[in-house]
């Protein structure tokens, strides 16, 4: 078995310490946060060692789970890396672009897996997808929040719309072109609301909007492309397929559910497809397929250079946030 601890044990470091216990390729050593006392009350409470440096944590395993503030990502990445651990880090991968650069020529250099936490990547409405063919044109992203100070030490952009970067560069097969932004801090000191538009060589546009100072939660993307839309949410973890059909063509799809449309070159048929979703815990199922990678020698599903990549994008934006002067540091 693989041993790992986790560096961080604030909210999302318990979740992650509940979901390696069901990972079965992975033993949970122990646990390391700079509030001592919290970190060895949740220590007892799992059965596992409350480790006194992140030093020694990093020593005692194999796999160095990185769960804390974006800021100390770097320092405590390269510190395992240089042991020889494998690592998994949250997103974002690190709070400059230079860091995740040096990490990953580090990681390289070391011979390491890294995977970052784009937990969307796992979501249930993502993965019924993966048997479709995907060739959006035009991707809208709305990914809303009510305030909640535990985010706020990064901007809206790196805390969430990070997330839909991310699934759009996994979809568009197409290098970026072109980047439009604008935010505005409202309730913190970096922006709490923005939107942006990304281009791509190929003319694929996506929208993308994030909020944290929403009154209600939302966690949409649509995807539009030639004779097909779809449509996914992620909180409610959904997907539906609208597919445009030639009346009498081949390759219709087994099914009564058509409808017709009326349209200048003739009738064409609607069909409407929602996609059966199984049911999965996101977090250990991400934490479980890096574990498989180790073992296998085999690329993770989101490995470094897919972190750096949206981290550079997420920078692009706020640098064209900033360019528009309504403010001073983001």
């Amino acid at each position: 078995m693989l041993k790992i601890g986790v560096l961080g044990a604030g909210h999302l470091g318990t979740i992650h310490l509940k979901c390696i216990q069901m990972v079965g390729q992975l033993e949970l050593v122990g646990c390391y946060d700079i509030d001592e006392e919290k970190c060895k009350s949740i220590a007892a409470s799992y059965g596992i060692e409350a480790f006194d440096s992140a030093e020694a944590l990093i020593e005692a395993v194999d796999i160095v789970d990185i769960v804390t503030p974006t800021v100390s990502h770097f320092t405590l990445a390269e510190k395992a890396i240089k042991s020889g651990k494998h690592l998994f880090i949250e997103k974002p991968l690190t709070h400059t672009t230079e860091e995740g650069r040096r990490l990953l020529k580090l990681g390289e250099a070391h011979q390491v897996k890294i995977q970052v936490g784009h937990v969307e990547r796992f979501n249930p409405a993502f993965l019924a997808l993966s048997e479709h063919d995907l060739a959006p044109m035009f991707i809208e992203a709305h990914r809303l929040a009510a305030f909640n100070p535990r985010g706020t030490d990064v901007s809206v952009i790196l805390d969430l719309m990070i997330h839909d970067i991310d699934i759009v560069l996994s979809m568009v097969p197409s290098p970026l072109k072109s980047i439009s932004a604008s935010g505005v801090a409202v309730v913190s000191e970096t922006p709490d609301i923005s939107n942006a538009r990304l281009e791509f060589e190929n003319g694929c546009v996506a929208n993308l909007t994030a909020s944290r100072i929403s009154l209600k939660q939302m966690r949409k993307l649509r995807l539009f492309q030639k004779d097909a839309y779809i449509s996914l949410d992620f909180l409610e973890k959904e997907a539906q397929i609208v597919r445009l059909y030639e009346k009498g063509g081949v390759g219709l799809p087994p099914s009564d559910q058509f409808f017709e449309l009326e349209t200048n070159s003739g009738v064409k048929l609607i069909h409407v497809e929602m996609p059966e979703i199984e049911e999965v815990n996101a977090i250990k199922m991400e934490l479980e397929s890096f574990a498989n990678s180790i073992e296998k020698n085999v690329k993770p599903v989101v490995d470094i250079s897919d972190g750096l990549r949206a981290l550079e994008v997420a920078h692009k934006i706020i640098e064209e946030i900033k360019k528009r002067g309504n403010l001073t540091s983001v």
